[in-house]
């Protein structure tokens, strides 16, 4: 007997100038990411620069700077949805590169945290209440681990 596949429908626009991962690695973190999800998945990364990032961020959040993943959960209830829409991400592609430097970290393995961090709250996950932050925290760590890639959140 085979499991059920589910199927991740991503779409990706790039409104940006800088250096971005090819589609298919975003695909593998979406779907680590969704793989607790039932059902299929459809979802937006946008990827910008950062006068659209910092527009977003004051609309969504007034908060008046660019930030590296914005999540926009889909606010519709399944039944009034043909499609299994989750909601989108914008990552601002140059505050992602400038973090990986500051952080010392490799920038792909900052990437996928990103993606990963931006689809879990897709999912729900927060992390405002230390016991919250706590749980999103310990899942990114381990899918993050599957990955090959070191813990996001280790302090030297």
């Amino acid at each position: 007997m085979f499991g059920t596949v589910t199927v991740i429908e991503l779409d990706v626009q790039c409104a940006s100038s800088g250096a971005v991962p090819d589609e298919a690695d975003l695909r593998r973190w979406c779907a680590l990411a969704l793989r607790q999800r039932k059902g299929d998945s459809e979802l937006t990364i946008r990827l910008v620069d950062e006068e659209e990032g910092r527009e977003l961020n004051h609309t969504w959040r007034q908060k008046d700077y660019a930030t590296n993943v914005l999540s926009f959960p889909a606010d519709v209830p399944d039944e009034l949805l043909d499609i299994p829409l989750l909601g989108d991400l914008v990552i601002c592609v140059p505050v992602v590169e400038r973090e990986a430097v500051e952080q010392g970290k490799a920038l792909p393995a900052h990437w996928a945290h990103l993606v990963i961090h931006g689809c879990l709250h897709l999912l729900g996950y927060d992390h405002i209440e230390d016991d919250e932050a706590e749980e999103m925290e310990g899942l990114e760590r381990q899918l993050l681990a599957e990955l090959g890639h070191a813990d996001p959140y280790a302090t030297e």
